[in-house]
């Protein structure tokens, strides 16, 4: 069965990084565009970016772009965040997600996985 397993999450402060990881096994994963979604607490599921099933083109949500990179490597079935200049309000758990097929929906996920915890705090 598909499985997605974040991590790399934990605590920043204001202005640094983290790098997520996404290691995904039981489907074609170069067949598959891919997405990061966050939840913060009380809040509902907002999309943060995506990336073509083949690395070709990426997407990212206002609140994070020029701030966050997402990447991929379909020789290692993984996915990546880069998240630099990280701010308070970027705190939330991170999902990262399968799309319905190779182009970026940002919506109607096939399937994610259970998340890694961001938080970023002084």
């Amino acid at each position: 069965q598909v499985q997605l397993v974040e991590s790399g999450g934990g605590l920043a402060q204001p202005g640094g990084s983290l790098r997520l990881s996404c290691v995904a096994s039981g489907f074609t994963f170069s067949s598959y565009a891919m997405s990061w979604a966050r939840q913060a607490p009380g809040k509902g599921l907002e999309w943060v970016s995506g990336i073509y099933s083949d690395g070709s083109d990426t997407y990212y949500a206002d609140s994070v772009k020029g701030r966050f990179t997402i990447s991929r490597d379909n020789a290692k079935n993984t996915l990546y965040l880069q998240m630099n200049s990280l701010k308070p309000e970027d705190t939330a758990l991170y999902f990262c997600a399968q799309e319905q097929e190779a182009e970026v929906a940002g919506t109607n996920f096939r399937s994610w996985g259970q998340g890694t915890q961001v938080t970023v705090s002084s």
